[in-house]
Formats: C-alpha cells, sequence, structure tokens
C-alpha cells in the first residue's frame, strides 16, 4: 500500500483571523472553501501538495500545547523573520540551528498552534 500526505485539520476558534494568517500572512493559496455539516471549511495550498484544512468550530480538538506543530520551509530565515516582524508578529521561539544543514523557528497561529518556519541549506 502507498500512501501520500493529503490534508492536515485544524479546527480553528474563528475563521477568517486563522484565514488571514495562512492566505494572507503565510501566503498559502485557498484551494477551495466550503460548507460540510453546517460547518465553514477552507483548504489551502499549493497544487500537488498536502493542504491545510481550517474548520470552523468552537472547541479546538486539540488544544496548541499538544505539542503538533505545522512545518514550511523558506529560502532565507533572516528574510521569514524580518517578514513576521513587518506584519506585527513575534517570534515564539528561537532562531534554533540543531545542525549546520537546518535552522528554524516558531511563531503561533491565531490559536496558539505551533507554525515552525525552516530554511535547510
Amino acid at each position: 500500500m502507498k500512501l501520500s500526505l493529503n490534508w492536515i485539520t485544524l479546527r480553528v476558534r474563528d475563521l477568517e483571523v486563522s484565514l488571514n494568517f495562512y492566505h494572507s500572512i503565510l501566503g498559502l493559496p485557498v484551494d477551495r472553501r466550503f460548507e460540510s455539516r453546517g460547518r465553514q471549511i477552507v483548504m489551502l495550498g499549493t497544487e500537488g501538495q498536502p493542504k491545510i484544512e481550517l474548520i470552523q468550530g468552537t472547541d479546538l480538538a486539540l488544544k496548541p500545547e499538544c505539542g503538533v506543530s505545522v512545518g514550511f520551509e523558506v529560502e532565507s530565515l533572516d528574510e521569514a523573520m524580518d517578514n513576521f516582524k513587518s506584519q506585527g508578529i513575534q517570534v515564539a521561539r528561537g532562531p534554533v540551528t540543531p545542525n549546520p544543514r537546518l535552522r528554524f523557528f516558531y511563531v503561533l497561529d491565531p490559536d496558539g498552534f505551533e507554525v515552525q518556519i525552516a530554511e535547510h541549506s
């Protein structure tokens, strides 16, 4: 059996605030937006890549402290840090350099989930 990652679901309190973070700030394109069983859902991501699924809800299925994070890769970590700073988003942790080929930092999304931004060289 061959598997491929399709999406990661985040249940969010305010869909529009989270959509602004993932689409406007991180730059993920909106793949589609729809309603299912009375809940608003947005799929974000680049064609051919796994998606982030945001589902509007009042209770988070995962709490931010559960240890789950979403990771993205950038070409320049310094440029990414400057971009977040210019948008008023503070670095929550890092930057960290665990080995000579990897540097990363974390920011928090509107629900407190860690979003890792990494640069591989």
